[in-house]
């Protein structure tokens, strides 16, 4: 039987890069007989633990200028074919769709969450607030007092936490990043280097 290789997929509910690598990972999976583990974090929080948050600074230049990022989201949307609008901010607390995720991942639905708020945000252009929060139970098909509940749970926002520490131990500075066999691939755009890698090619160890 082929060994099936796990690959650390973190990344940011909210972030457009993500969000287009995540339209990829069925396929990779497939074609390459992996296994995408999903690790959603609030990414501001593993920024802001660097202490220097490019997102954060009066006017952002280059890859952070607003408008070159959207720009370029999109063209990768129409590379790959997929839906694409421009995210609007959340109306709730930074952390608290990565802690949702968290919560259904308790019911057996993590991905299946991740990929609900992506939709909402990237595809039909919804703002996240506590309505949009409170509705993902019956969307899942989940219980809604246990998923209530676990969200709100000290020890949720504890493996979140942990799960940032994993993340800041391991090198990651951003978001997506993927980690495969000791190497990190950061970006959407480093897909690329990633698919080699699980087809073999030899890459060297990061730093």
């Amino acid at each position: 039987m082929t060994e099936v290789v796990p690959v650390d997929f973190y990344l940011g509910i909210g972030s457009r890069y993500s969000y287009l690598a995540a339209t990829q990972v069925d396929r990779i999976e497939r074609e390459r007989g992996c296994r995408f583990v999903w690790k959603p974090i609030a990414s501001g929080a593993l920024l802001d633990r660097r202490g220097t948050n490019p997102f954060k600074t009066a006017s952002g230049s280059g890859q952070y200028d607003w408008r070159y990022r959207e720009y370029d989201a999109k063209c990768w949307a129409s590379y790959y074919g997929v839906p694409f609008r421009e995210p609007l901010p959340f109306k709730v607390d930074a952390a608290l769709p990565a802690l949702a995720c968290s919560a259904a991942d308790a019911q057996g639905a993590l991905v299946a969450c991740c990929r609900l708020l992506q939709q909402m945000i990237f595809i039909d252009g919804l703002a996240i607030d506590e309505q949009a929060i409170a509705d993902l139970p019956a969307r899942l098909g989940i219980d809604p007092e246990a998923f209530a509940a676990e969200v709100n749970a000290p020890s949720t926002r504890a493996r979140h936490d942990a799960l940032l520490d994993e993340a800041q131990a391991r090198g990651v500075f951003g978001v997506p990043t993927f980690c495969l066999d000791g190497h990190l691939f950061w970006g959407n755009d480093r897909l690329v280097l990633l698919e080699a890698a699980l087809k073999g090619r030899a890459m060297p160890v990061s730093p």
